[in-house]
């Protein structure tokens, strides 16, 4: 194929440098003008896509591009939780009327698991079709749940190493603050993102390699109840006379009135109560081996927006995941998402892939259990020697204009529709 025009899109929660790999995507597919056409986003996923909103991505200007790279979240072509099911047959068919009717011969997809769904779908949707469409996968997901557990086929996402250095130096400022109030607030709950794996709360313990902190971290892998969590703080009161307690969002205590978005994923920012406030009242209510009080904190969505906190190492491998999708697009190669493998050895080093998408749609990686403590109230040296080297060393360049952060603005120019409007067949 060759000059056809590009579609990306995105879809599920965005991470710090989700932006970072869209860049990579448009900058490549630049630098292959005879391979590559038009490039368009989908505004705001695949909805956009139905729809027919396409953003002209080749008619912005070259410095707002560059500047996706410190640019947070996704509003810069927006995002969804749409989700394409098996029997949405007319929405199949708007997608392949909408691609065709825009001379697409290229779809690009970042996402998580449910989204290289998206994209597997798209591409076998195509081949049935006889359409000439090259569908790929860039992965992004802050939980690091894409792929499998024997980091075979990924070794980690982009989004992750951002958040997990968040975490490890949010903790280091719970600490200080728990250092100076524990005789009134001995404990500190922290709830970290994460619905059913431990990879977030698990970074924690970067800010505290050689456990010189009072610290307890618990999986909801751990599936420790309230007593027993209790009384695990209750001993290290007693030991150290106050405790830095991080507990998963998704650790099972029962109802919390939580909702689900379209692909059935718990959405625990929008559930009545949360996991660290039931367990802020059960050891304030159960009492405390110490004087005082236990309070809680739960970090929102800053988690996976705050480029102030973002790995210089996560930013940059997130562009060269986009890139790699496009260089693969450009020799011919669909019905993949681009990779990131660690090489074998002592040093840092990565390598960049490709896996079939059918083997990473719809999966779910475990944490690996030998990196629970025996007690479940920690995680070992060797998640750390995993974790370490994807938060980096130096904080990231955020261009500032008058004080305040300049993020890419991009102009909403749209290609013209040509077909009659459509009404998502969720949404009916």
């Amino acid at each position: 194929m060759k000059n056809r025009n590009v579609v990306v899109a995105q879809s599920g929660g965005p991470s710090p440098v989700i932006n970072a790999s869209l860049r990579g995507v448009v900058e490549t597919c630049h630098a292959f003008p005879d391979r590559f056409g038009t490039l368009y986003a989908g505004f705001h996923g695949i909805e956009g896509v139905l729809k027919e909103e396409l953003l002209d991505l080749s008619a912005q200007p070259p410095e707002e591009i560059a500047l996706l790279s410190t640019t947070p979240a996704a509003g810069a072509i927006g995002t969804c939780r749409y989700k394409l099911r098996k029997d949405a047959t007319e929405d199949y068919e708007r997608i392949l009327d909408v691609l065709k009717a825009h001379n697409v011969g290229y779809f690009f997809y970042n996402g998580g698991n449910d989204s290289m769904d998206t994209a597997h779908k798209i591409s076998e949707l195509a081949a049935q079709h006889g359409m000439e469409l090259l569908a790929l996968g860039v992965p992004k997901t802050i939980d690091n749940d894409v792929g499998d557990s024997e980091f075979k086929l990924i070794d980690h996402t982009p989004g992750y190493g951002s958040v997990a250095r968040y975490w490890a130096l949010m903790v280091q400022g719970a600490e200080e603050e728990n250092r100076g109030s524990y005789p009134a607030d001995p404990v500190l709950v922290l709830q970290a993102m994460g619905r059913r794996i431990g990879f977030i709360p698990a970074a924690a313990r970067l800010a505290d390699p050689a456990r010189e902190m009072p610290l307890l971290i618990v999986l909801a892998e751990a599936k420790m109840g309230l007593p027993e969590l209790a009384d695990r703080v209750s001993d290290m009161l007693r030991v150290r006379g106050r405790c830095v307690l991080v507990v998963s969002e998704g650790l099972d205590l029962g109802s919390i009135g939580e909702r689900r978005d379209s692909f059935g994923h718990v959405q625990f920012s929008s559930s009545e109560t949360t996991v660290a406030q039931i367990v802020t009242n059960y050891l304030n209510q159960a009492g405390l081996a110490a004087r005082g009080a236990a309070r809680c904190n739960v970090p929102g969505t800053h988690q996976r927006h705050d480029i102030a906190y973002a790995s210089t190492v996560d930013l940059a491998e997130a562009y060269v995941v986009g890139q790699q999708a496009a260089v693969l697009a450009a020799h011919g190669m669909g019905g993949v998402m681009s990779t990131i493998l660690r090489e074998p050895g002592p040093l840092y080093a990565v390598r960049y892939h490709q896996v079939a998408l059918d083997l990473v749609a719809n999966s779910e990686r475990q944490f690996p259990a030998a990196w629970i403590s025996p007690d479940r109230t920690d995680v070992t040296d060797e998640f750390c020697r995993y974790a370490r080297p994807l938060i980096g060393n130096d904080w990231p360049s955020v261009p500032l204009v008058d004080g305040r952060q300049r993020f890419a603005r991009l102009q909403p120019r749209f290609a013209e529709q040509h077909l009659a409007p459509y009404v998502p067949q969720a949404y009916r």
